[in-house]
């Protein structure tokens, strides 16, 4: 199962270079890096980039991450949560998520 992760251009372009990351600053605060499933993921965008649009939406395999945790969100909804850095070997791609007149625009296929 793909899982997904919103960052910021100079966010991914850091974790890119790095090779691996620790979030960005919400997940720095909150001590894991947040996650959201595909039926999740838009309301992510809407709630916390509502006016971005230089974003960049990761792709990961759920199953292939140790240390990743279910856990009660928003609506107690289970969300995904990392519990390690991300290492760019995790991730299955990357594509921009521009903004449009109403919202972001997601590539074909999250859905």
């Amino acid at each position: 199962m793909l899982i997904y992760k919103i960052f910021r251009r100079s966010e991914w372009v850091a974790f890119r270079d790095a090779g691996e990351t620790l979030g960005a600053p919400i997940d720095l605060t909150d001590g894991y890096i947040h996650f959201s499933t595909a039926a999740q993921v838009a309301e992510t965008a809407a709630k916390h980039f509502a006016t971005e649009s230089d974003l960049v939406l990761l792709a990961v395999d759920a199953d292939k991450l140790d240390a990743l945790k279910w856990e009660p969100s928003r609506g107690g909804a289970l969300f995904p949560h990392l519990y390690r850095p991300l290492r760019a070997a995790d991730v299955v791609w990357d594509k921009s998520l521009p903004l449009g007149a109403t919202g972001h625009i997601f590539p074909e296929g999250v859905f």
